[in-house]
């Protein structure tokens, strides 16, 4: 540039490169801007995605119990289960895994690790190392209904079940017992008849192995008193499952019969010549059916 006098005068100026960026393209400038934006927000992502991994700990909800678990083994109904679980659980808290593994109620569980397990101390407390055993007992709520069956109903099947096999009087295991005969001192029997319980013991029968037995019937305290010379065997009747009878051969006035003690028919306490007039008062008492006359 000239000035007047002649001189040249060369001026230089700063603002070019704002100049540049003012005179970029604005789409330019956007995506620069969006890059860095989505470059952030991966950055962000990345640094949750590592904070979240940080925090699984096998199915359980506390991030802070990492590298403070136990693996167990549950042993329920015979069958063992794998179980990985904070050592800081409660017994409550365990239940309820175990629920989760074997469909058994906290409520109808029975847990045990050196005795019962108590649901508000937690396993470090217990003690509890890996590896340990867990037993546990319980039943399911379908297993309870099934063994809740109606003893009617039971007896119907047994009976149904007697009649395809030959009678009991012929089988060999009995007539070891009935080919001794009547007893002499048996009480009476009137055939065609119902009868109540008598208020005195029912004496003179045989049991299996051919000793004298008698059978008390305790009303007041629910129980059946099986008596023979060397003790008496009192027997609550709830815990009683079947009674089992059916007559003697050629002596149809008195009948053979079973009170089954326990689960299977291998628990059947068996008992010869009972009076035919008392057989259905036996049974409507054990079974449940009291009768009062």
């Amino acid at each position: 540039m000239a000035t007047q006098d002649g001189t040249q005068v060369t001026m230089q100026t700063d603002a070019k490169p704002e100049q540049e960026e003012e005179d970029a393209p604005l789409g330019e400038t956007t995506e620069k801007g969006d890059s860095e934006s989505a470059s952030d927000a991966g950055n962000a992502a990345g640094n949750a995605a590592t904070q979240d991994s940080s925090g699984i700990s096998n199915g359980d909800d506390n991030a802070e119990d990492e590298g403070e678990m136990v693996d167990l083994k549950i042993i329920w109904n015979k069958i063992k289960y794998d179980l990985r679980i904070p050592l800081d659980s409660t017994g409550a808290k365990l239940k309820e895994r175990i629920h989760s593994l074997t469909g058994l109620p906290p409520a109808m569980q029975k847990v045990m690790y050196k005795g019962l397990v108590p649901e508000d101390k937690t396993l470090r407390e217990m003690k509890v190392t890996s590896g340990a055993k867990i037993m546990v007992v319980g039943s399911t709520i379908n297993d309870v209904l099934a063994v809740s069956t109606p003893k009617e109903v039971m007896q119907q099947e047994v009976k149904a079940e007697e009649n395809k096999k030959e009678p009991l009087c012929r089988q060999k295991q009995h007539r070891k017992v009935l080919d001794k005969g009547k007893p002499d001192d048996v009480m009476p029997a009137i055939k065609g008849t119902k009868e109540r319980l008598p208020t005195v013991p029912l004496s003179g029968m045989y049991n299996k192995s051919g000793g004298k037995v008698r059978l008390t019937f305790k009303l007041e305290q629910d129980q059946l008193w099986i008596g023979t010379k060397e003790r008496t065997e009192k027997v609550p009747m709830g815990s009683i499952k079947n009674v089992v009878s059916e007559p003697i051969e050629e002596h149809e006035d008195y009948h053979m019969m079973a009170f089954q003690l326990g689960p299977t028919e291998a628990s059947q306490y068996w008992v010869y010549w009972v009076p035919t007039q008392f057989v259905d008062a036996i049974k409507d008492t054990v079974l449940g059916k009291w009768q009062y006359f």
